[in-house]
């Protein structure tokens, strides 16, 4: 085999990819792997975003990895922390060497005959192109388009003398001191920027169409700080870990049982932190909560600079921008030097590549999910996408160890090719991510289906899906083996044991 050939190839050295990484190189020895990451660092995510105040909105006992301890007391952590614990995760489980940077997967192909994926990828730099083979593909490339987000055409943009920016692409040592600064959007990355840069700014006005669910939490995990003192590191992330997983499954679980009661928990809990001067029509979401992800904010930050008045929240419909920044639909106008387009994500899988079978073309649309890893149709291939209403490692962990398991089962077996196929035909017309965030309806029609029953019934929830990807069985009888003399075999575990 070439240089370019390996039993398993990465898509991916952020968060995803790496972990896959270390959970390969700890329960498959045996088996050689790579990483293409198309930027020139390690980290994904955490080293493409640089905005002010960049940080988690999923508490870091359960963002981190269940094999590494995350040992700072921030519940919420900022970017380059959580890079840096990317980084020496990755340095820890020797993964550096192993990372192939500027490369860009541009199509993969998966051929029956020989079991091989060929993945043609490009160099980022130069634009040449390269061509890697692999026997199992996992893509951990996240969730959304790198190049650009979503950004929607505003009337008059072009007339505006101040500078718009989208957080994806923040400018290099911008200077927004003592300016005026309009955020337009109600998500993290919004509920984030604004008390980070009331600090520096003349002022921050938080623009929106409508509310947005927004819960404080601990800034530190005191109760951890004092566990430190005379338990093991793991010991405390673990009970740190096992009773933050069980505080978003109730909190999740009542959501959706009990709407009314959380949704009057939730503003209580905004009304008390920010005051009487605040009108809460701009708290009062017109959907329950966890119809759309809840927003995080450590220690009310959003709410203390709001009260102090060093910032301030308008809801609105923007008509048009002017000169001097923007007139609102109800008339009002907001000047402003610098608007910031917090206006969401462009979701994007497999990082834009095309994926085909035989060289016939698989759309994401056209598949199904299988138990949230594999799609259906498509042999010897994983994908890693974590929770959305929960922390997204949860499941990156569970999806690792299952393709594990998955690849250590072929190897007793002498299997070379697995499929996931769906003889009673479960499709249904429900995308796999069941949230109705804007980002998520707007890409409805480029995402995986899930199915209308188990296996292909995608449930968003860690305690279902933890017993079924890290203990259930391999063999279920969804899954198509091919042995190595080319017998196909289905039910191989079944037929073995008859």
């Amino acid at each position: 085999m070439s240089r370019n050939h390996f039993d398993v190839l990465i898509i991916g050295a952020g968060l995803s990819g790496v972990g896959a990484a270390c959970h390969l190189s700890r329960d498959c020895p045996d088996r050689s792997f790579a990483l293409i990451e198309r930027r020139q660092r390690m980290g994904g995510t955490w080293d493409l975003f640089r905005y002010p105040g960049i940080r988690s909105d999923s508490d870091m006992y359960t963002l981190g990895y269940n094999f590494r301890p995350w040992t700072d007391p921030k519940v919420l952590a900022d970017g380059p922390s959580i890079r840096q614990y990317i980084v020496d995760t990755a340095r820890e489980y020797k993964i550096e060497d192993k990372i192939h940077y500027g490369l860009r997967m541009l199509g993969a192909d998966f051929s029956t005959e020989t079991s091989l994926w060929t993945v043609e990828v490009e160099h980022e730099g130069s634009g040449e192109r390269e061509t890697y083979t692999c026997q199992f593909l996992l893509c951990c490339t996240g969730y959304y388009n790198y190049d650009t987000g979503y950004k929607p055409e505003f009337p008059g943009e072009q007339d505006f003398k101040g500078q718009v920016i989208h957080p994806q692409h923040w400018p290099e040592n911008l200077d927004y001191t003592g300016k005026k600064v309009v955020v337009i959007g109600s998500g993290a990355t919004a509920v984030t920027l604004v008390p980070a840069m009331a600090g520096e700014a003349g002022h921050v006005t938080m623009l929106q169409r409508s509310p947005t669910y927004i819960a404080t939490v601990p800034e530190r995990d005191e109760i951890s700080v004092r566990l430190r003192r005379f338990l093991p590191e793991m010991v405390v992330y673990r009970m740190a870990r096992a009773r933050n997983i069980a505080l978003q499954r109730l909190v999740f679980k009542l959501s959706k049982t009990r709407p009314g009661l959380v949704r009057r928990a939730l503003l209580a809990a905004a009304r008390r932190q920010l005051g009487d001067d605040i009108d809460m029509k701009h708290f009062r979401p017109s959907y329950n909560p966890w119809d759309e992800r809840l927003c995080a904010v450590p220690n009310g930050d959003l709410f203390r600079v709001l009260k102090q008045g060093r910032a301030s929240i308008v809801t609105d419909h923007i008509e048009t921008f002017t000169e001097n920044g923007l007139r609102l639909k109800s008339g009002e106008e907001l000047e402003a030097d610098i608007v910031v387009s917090a206006t969401g994500l462009d979701m994007q899988l497999l990082g834009g590549a095309a994926l085909s079978v035989d060289g016939e073309t698989r759309e994401p649309n056209d598949v199904l999910v299988y138990k949230g890893v594999m799609l259906r149709d498509v042999p010897n291939m994983a994908m890693v996408f974590g929770y959305t209403n929960s922390s997204w490692t949860l499941k990156a962990d569970l999806v690792a160890e299952y393709v594990c398991r998955l690849l250590n089962y072929m190897s007793r077996k002498g299997l070379r090719q697995v499929t996931p196929r769906d003889p009673e035909g479960c499709d249904t017309d429900t995308s796999f991510l069941d949230l109705q965030s804007g980002y998520i309806q707007r890409a409805a029609h480029k995402l995986p289906r899930q199915g209308s029953k188990a296996p292909w019934k995608v449930l968003s929830n860690y305690l279902y899906d933890l017993p079924r990807l890290r203990y259930g069985r391999i063999d279920d009888d969804t899954l198509e083996f091919v042995k190595d003399e080319n017998r196909k075999r289905r039910g191989v575990g079944a037929l073995l044991r008859g």
